[in-house]
């Protein structure tokens, strides 16, 4: 063919201009700081200006046992722990879940606000609650992607200050753990079309055996139903942090695994474990739960994760009642 570059030309062409930059993943990072982060009624306003929508749930009696901070998934928003949050408080403890930077109301939803962002975002939120309720103990519970974004804030210089974390499912398939045909395929539509949208159909992955939860969630406004590209490939660099802060994870800490997770495969929790090899003393915690699902604290035995919850919290060192630390016990061993 003569007079043009041709089908082959025109691609590698566009593959070069996207790898120069015209095409890379979009990041909509924090503004410059504008004010003192401070915890309102029903918002936490950043540094920034962003408000976050708050959700909380407290108890009846003062003072509280302890706070407790939930932080949600991908594509999720704080109402994600409605129920724990009110059996937990039920029990005495206060707890706040909050729209993370870019859900839910928070930010511009459906744009990747940056690991570092949503690191930052949690530290700010944890000092805030620590004042709100001075003296008392303060812990950290992440879902998914908000579990990674704990992993990645506990490892930092600057850590939230922590008396516990339960990460849940938590979401540490970075590209250490993904075939080189899964890497090459994201890169290449993160640098060429990162606006591009996708959707959950076709994927045949069950999140959850609670069919009534799901289906509400596909109805709620608020949950994000299609998802940028370059969303994707932030979330994927988020658990890449969270994979190699892994051992630097401090404790107490417990972790929450289902038997049946098809959202986060085997294999990146296989080399999380692995990582948490355990040393004299120490308080890092398995709990495995065969009827588990990925949304383990919205599953049908959602009841059950939240008792061994609030055991945990009122005692890190006693056996869970469910059993679940004893199950993990085996696997770890297994996985490592």
């Amino acid at each position: 063919m003569t007079g043009g570059l041709g089908t082959a030309g025109r691609t590698v062409a566009l593959v070069l201009a996207c790898a120069a930059g015209a095409c890379a993943p979009r990041i909509e990072p924090p503004g410059p700081p504008v004010a003192k982060p401070a915890l309102g009624p029903q918002s936490f306003v950043a540094a920034d200006g962003m408000a976050a929508p708050v959700r909380r749930w407290l108890p009846n009696t003062e003072p509280v046992k302890a706070t407790v901070i939930a932080l949600h998934g991908f594509n999720d928003y704080s109402n994600f722990f409605q129920g724990a949050g009110l059996y937990l408080a039920d029990r005495g403890y206060a707890v706040y879940a909050y729209d993370q930077r870019g859900f839910g109301g928070a930010g511009t939803p459906g744009l990747w606000p940056g690991t570092e962002a949503l690191a930052d975002d949690l530290k700010a939120v944890a000092g805030a609650v620590r004042a709100h309720h001075p003296g008392r103990p303060l812990h950290l519970i992440g879902a998914s992607m908000g579990a990674a974004v704990i992993m990645v804030a506990m490892a930092s210089a600057d850590a939230p200050p922590a008396d516990g974390v339960i990460l849940s499912a938590p979401a540490v398939w970075g590209r250490a753990t993904m075939p080189l045909h899964q890497r090459t395929a994201l890169w290449i539509a993160a640098h060429t079309v990162p606006w591009f949208k996708l959707t959950a159909q076709g994927f045949n992955i069950r999140a959850s055996d609670n069919t009534d939860m799901l289906r509400a969630l596909g109805r709620d406004p608020l949950v994000i139903k299609r998802t940028r590209i370059d969303a994707v490939w932030g979330l994927v660099d988020l658990m890449d942090s969270a994979l190699a802060s892994s051992a630097a994870l401090p404790g107490p800490a417990l972790i929450l695994l289902g038997a049946n997770d098809e959202v986060i495969p085997e294999r990146p929790f296989r080399e999380m474990v692995r990582r948490l090899a355990p040393a004299e003393g120490d308080q890092r915690r398995l709990a495995f739960y065969e009827t588990g699902w990925h949304m383990l604290l919205r599953d049908l035995q959602a009841a059950t994760v939240w008792a061994d919850i609030a055991a945990w919290l009122d005692d890190a060192g006693a056996p869970l009642p469910s059993g679940a630390d004893s199950r993990a016990d085996k696997l770890a061993t297994e996985f490592r």
